[in-house]
């Protein structure tokens, strides 16, 4: 089940405004170039943001995602008719037989399950054609990335548009290693209404991603940097032999 972030209609809505610079997709975009990619899979599509910057680069693209309200708001945006959009998750997938599989951001720690996460490699694994790849990162565990998640450090007011003033931080709320909770807090200025969302990540260490994604009939080919969190992510360029 996805979280409120993406499922609240109030809260879809503000995703994009309050995260507005996507510059981390750009490597995901230059790797549907590099493996000359022409049908595309995003897992966890959110908003459509990857799925609409691929579709304008002509490439076919499918946006799956188990949030109906992120996925209302990635249909309206211009374009997005040039998607196909999907109500689902990685196991839910049609037949199909794509060349490249992608889950950006927080997609592959947000299937912090492992029977889920299992199911979601074999689900993946059907839908990609012999040759076929899967790129996503997932965080160092080393890096601690959580210490950093807190009120002190988090805490900023967005002007969004229609909406107004949106107060919002972040605040860990359980540490039980490899997992990770934390809740975000929206407060909207011009109503006073106090919305939040909880979620948890699960962080993966690399051998640990290596060794699952073999026992579902992939080959790991490379294991990146992330050029703009350098030291902090591992990304992951796994293919269907």
């Amino acid at each position: 089940m996805a979280d409120e972030a993406y499922t609240h209609p109030q809260l879809a809505v503000l995703y994009d405004p309050l995260d507005p610079d996507r510059s981390d997709l750009d490597v995901y975009a230059d790797l549907a170039g590099e493996l000359a990619a022409r049908h595309v899979v995003d897992v966890g599509c959110g908003t459509g943001t990857f799925a609409l910057l691929l579709a304008g680069r002509g490439l076919r693209v499918t946006g799956v995602d188990p949030a109906a309200a992120s996925l209302d708001v990635a249909r309206s945006k211009p374009g997005s008719e040039r998607v196909r959009w999907i109500h689902g998750d990685a196991t839910t997938l049609p037949g199909m037989q794509v060349d490249l599989v992608t889950m950006t951001a927080n997609v592959a720690q947000a299937i912090a399950g492992p029977q889920a996460w299992q199911d979601s490699l074999r689900g993946i694994h059907a839908a990609l054609r012999p040759g076929g790849h899967l790129v996503f990162e997932t965080r160092d565990p080393a890096r601690r990335a959580w210490e950093e998640w807190n009120r002190a450090a988090s805490h900023r007011t967005v002007a969004v548009e229609g909406v107004g003033d949106v107060e919002t931080w972040v605040d860990v709320t359980d540490v039980s290693l490899p997992l990770v909770s934390f809740r975000h807090t929206y407060v909207l200025a011009a109503t006073g209404e106090r919305l939040t969302s909880d979620s948890t990540l699960r962080f993966r260490e690399r051998d640990e991603v290596t060794a699952s994604l073999a026992a579902h009939g992939f080959v790991v080919d490379e294991i990146r940097d992330a050029p703009d969190r350098p030291g902090r992510e591992f990304v992951f360029l796994a293919r269907r032999p």
